[in-house]
Order: structure tokens, then C-alpha cells, then sequence
């Protein structure tokens, strides 16, 4: 599971489901991930992919602006900024950030594990667990209600 940082706040049960044979590539879902970025509150839900125990990719779905994800190897990279990446401008809200995200996932999660540099994880990710996984979280975030709402209306997020 990937490391949780000082600071930040966490709300829902952590989802976490294996996406190949032998359950080292795992996707993990936090319902709700609240930080503090230069002093305004921002957050949504945070998906990621881990291959044993080395986060690999990263969904940051906070909406717009705050909202991005991380590529090429998030741990190997050993600093947010050099994995950043924007999600396309179309996609703006949370739950069009989560549901692209899922996408990407899907449909190019080898592609972007080749590029962390995990080849050889890339070749064991299962479609049917992905398909799953991906079916698992939506429902879990459903069950999980309105986090990102509550903590609007007590002021932990305000962006």
C-alpha cells in the first residue's frame, strides 16, 4: 500500500485488490485523501497501482484545479513533481477524474508499468482482474458515500 504522508487526512475503507495471478500488482482505492497544499485544503479520491511494494501509479482525482496523476515509476522517481502529470483539460470533476482514471487503467495500465520500468509485471496484469478491480472500486466509492461533500461543508477542503 502506498505511504501515507504527514499531514494528510484520510476518510473511507481503503480498497485494495489484486490485479494479477500471484497478487504483486495490486490497485488500491483511498475513498478520500485530504492535504494541504500552500495552506488551502484540497481532495477526492486517490487510486493507485503498486507492484509489490512500490507504488507505481498514482490518481489524484481532487477535481479542478488540484486534480492530477502520477506516471513513470511514482516511487522510483522518489518526488511527486517528477511524476506529475495533468489529466486532460476535458476532464474536470471528480468523478470524471476517477472514471478516466479507471479507463487508463484499463486500457493502457501495461504501457504505463512498461514505462516505470516493471516489463515483467506488465506482462503478468490479468484483463479479467483489471475488468474486476475496476468494477470493485466504482462500487466500493458508491458504498463509501459522499466524503469529498462532508469534508467541503466542514471547511477541510476548500479548493
Amino acid at each position: 500500500m502506498a505511504t501515507k504522508l504527514p499531514g494528510e487526512t484520510y476518510r473511507g475503507n481503503t480498497l485494495h485488490i489484486p490485479l494479477s495471478e500471484d497478487g504483486q500488482i495490486a490497485l488500491y482505492v483511498w475513498p478520500l485523501r485530504i492535504l494541504s497544499i500552500r495552506g488551502e485544503g484540497c481532495g477526492g479520491p486517490t487510486l493507485g497501482v503498486e507492484v509489490g511494494n512500490e507504488e507505481v501509479i498514482r490518481f489524484d482525482c481532487h477535481a479542478t484545479p488540484g486534480g492530477h496523476w502520477h506516471g513513470g515509476g511514482y516511487d522510483r522517481l522518489q518526488t511527486p513533481r517528477a511524476s506529475h502529470r495533468d489529466f486532460p483539460a476535458e476532464v474536470q470533476s471528480v468523478a470524471d477524474q476517477v472514471e478516466w482514471a479507471l479507463a487508463h487503467i484499463q486500457h493502457e495500465g501495461k504501457a504505463l508499468l512498461e514505462e516505470a520500468q516493471h516489463g515483467e509485471a506488465a506482462t503478468r496484469l490479468n484483463p479479467a482482474m483489471v475488468q474486476n478491480a475496476l468494477n470493485a472500486v466504482r462500487a466500493h466509492l458508491v458504498q463509501q458515500g459522499d466524503l469529498r461533500s462532508q469534508a467541503i461543508a466542514e471547511k477541510r477542503i476548500t479548493m
